[in-house]
């Protein structure tokens, strides 16, 4: 899937100031966006979030998951280091969009737990895209990484597109009562990596 590349421009946040190039998938129209600070294409490994769009985490500030905790995390963690991208896929609900989200929320309500809830909805586990990241890593120069996940789907498609992954660093958030399930479902289900004792 190769993704146009449409324009950039400064972003200031509350935890610097970033660039931020947007990139248009032709085939579905959805839009895609890329957050950087510093030269990422000067050959070095870059320290790299792929973050998917959680719009009641990153927004909303739920507590049902991670994501929003997970984003601001590695924003702050790029800023500091001074050289950093964060790539932000348009892929709420793990693939599914935000009203089906909704409706397996509804589902977890009622006792399932995520995995399950997709299902029941007629969709995979994890309906989430990755090879989406490869024409925007080769617009930005990025050849090897230091990633910031839990999640080994994410280090194995970027093996798949060629980009080096150096170094994988743990992006563990702390754990709340709404989210425990998640979290256990996540690492039971999905084989995210856990650190032992931990959520």
């Amino acid at each position: 899937m190769t993704l146009k590349f449409v324009e950039s421009s400064r972003l200031p946040t509350r935890w610097g100031v970033f660039r931020i190039h947007g990139f248009l998938d032709p085939a579905s129209e959805k839009e895609h966006i890329a957050l950087t600070i510093g030269n990422v294409g000067e050959g070095q490994p870059v320290l790299l979030r792929i973050h998917s769009e959680c719009l009641t985490g990153d927004a909303l500030h739920s507590l049902r998951c991670d994501c929003g905790s997970q984003l601001e995390a590695a924003m702050k963690a790029i800023s500091k280091q001074g050289v950093g991208a964060i790539l932000y896929l348009r892929q709420e609900g793990r693939g599914i969009g935000l009203l089906n989200k909704i409706k397996a929320y509804k589902l977890q309500d009622e006792g399932a737990d995520t995995v399950e809830a997709n299902e029941q909805l007629g969709f995979g586990a994890d309906m989430r895209d990755y090879s989406i990241c490869e024409s925007m890593l080769r617009y930005l120069k990025i050849r090897q990484v230091r990633l910031m996940t839990n999640n080994p789907r994410k280090l194995q498609a970027l093996e798949t597109m060629g980009v080096e992954v150096v170094e994988r660093l743990p992006l563990q958030m702390v754990s709340n009562p709404h989210n425990i399930r998640y979290l256990a479902t996540k690492a039971g289900k999905m084989g995210h990596i856990f650190s032992d004792g931990e959520d």
